[in-house]
C-alpha cells in the first residue's frame, strides 16, 4: 500500500541520547576523545561517506521515515543501515554537537533538470563553525564532497570528487557549483538561515509518498569507496574504481537483494 500525500506519520523531534562510542564504531574509528577542529570535521565526514551508504530502501519497502532522532539512530547504527539527508545530516548534527561543534541545520533546494530547484525544505545540510570560519558539511547528498567546504565566496575548493564553489545566487540565496570540463553545474542552492528538524516534515513526507518525487522512482543505495564510488539501483550495479566505471545488470529481486548484502551488508527484513 503506497502512503498518500496528505498523511503524515507521528512526528518526534526528541533528542537520541546517543551512544557516542556506537556511533563511532559505526563510522570505524576507534579513537572516541576526538576534538571539536577542522581535522577532525574532515575526519569525521570522510569516514561516515566510506561507512554508511546514502539509500532510500525504506520508501520502496513502504515503512514511513519519520523525523525523529531515535529512529535514526536505531536505523542507522542500531540495524547499520544508511538512510538519505534527513536522516543522514539530521543524525550527523547530532553526534557533532556530542563532539562540541558548534552546528546549525539548513535548508537547501536542489537543482533539477528543468533549470529549477526544489521547493524549501528540499533538502538539509549542515553549517558547521571552528573560530571565524563556517564550513558547509553534507553527507547526505550521494556523490558530492568527500570533505567539508569552507563557506567562502567565488574560491575555487579542490575536493576529491571533483571542483566545488560557493557563491552568490540571489539577494537570498547561496549556489554550490562543480566544475565540469569548463562549465560550472549547480548542485544546490541554499540559506545559511539556522532550521529545525520539524520545518522539514513536509518534504520529508513528500519524498517518501509523491510520483514526481525522483525517490519514488526507484530504489538507490550507494557508498562512496577509498577509490572511487558503487551504487546499485533496481536495474544495475555500477562500480568505479579509480575513474574506471565497471556496470552490470540486475535482472531480479533477488539479485538486487544479493548485491545489497555483498556490498552494502543490508539485508532486507520484513518482519
Amino acid at each position: 500500500m503506497k502512503f498518500r500525500l496528505n498523511r503524515f506519520p507521528s512526528i518526534i523531534f526528541n533528542r537520541t541520547n546517543m551512544n557516542k562510542k556506537s556511533y563511532l564504531d559505526r563510522i570505524e574509528i576507534e579513537k572516541t576523545d576526538i576534538t571539536a577542529d577542522l581535522e577532525s570535521l574532515r575526519f569525521l565526514q570522510r569516514q561516515h561517506l566510506l561507512t554508511v551508504p546514502f539509500e532510500n530502501l525504506d520508501i520502496h519497502w513502504e515503512r514511513p521515515i519519520v523525523l525523529n532522532g531515535k529512529r535514526f539512530y536505531n536505523k542507522i547504527i542500531g540495524d547499520k543501515r544508511g538512510g538519505f539527508c534527513y536522516e543522514l545530516n539530521g543524525l550527523f548534527y547530532e553526534l557533532l554537537g556530542e563532539i562540541g561543534f558548534q552546528s546549525k541545520i539548513i535548508s537547501a533546494r536542489v537543482a533539477n533538470d528543468k533549470d529549477g530547484y526544489g521547493a524549501e525544505y528540499d533538502h538539509l545540510a549542515i553549517i558547521t563553525q571552528i573560530g571565524n570560519d563556517e564550513y558547509l558539511v553534507d553527507i547526505g547528498f550521494g556523490s558530492f564532497t568527500a570533505e567539508p567546504l569552507k563557506f567562502i565566496l567565488d574560491v575555487e575548493q579542490q575536493d576529491d570528487t571533483g571542483v566545488f564553489l560557493i557563491r552568490k545566487f540571489d539577494d537570498e540565496y547561496f549556489e554550490i557549483v562543480k566544475k565540469d570540463g569548463d562549465v560550472w553545474e549547480s548542485e544546490y542552492i541554499f540559506t545559511p538561515l539556522k532550521r529545525d528538524l520539524s520545518e522539514f516534515a513536509g518534504m520529508c513526507q513528500y519524498h517518501q509518498t509523491s510520483p514526481e518525487s525522483h525517490f519514488t522512482l526507484g530504489k538507490v543505495c550507494s557508498l562512496m569507496t577509498l577509490d572511487g564510488r558503487k551504487t546499485l539501483t533496481d536495474n544495475k550495479f555500477i562500480e568505479t574504481k579509480k575513474g574506471q566505471k565497471k556496470e552490470i545488470s540486475v535482472n531480479s529481486a533477488e539479485q538486487f537483494n544479493q548485491i545489497l548484502a555483498n556490498e552494502f551488508h543490508i539485508k532486507p527484513n520484513f518482519q
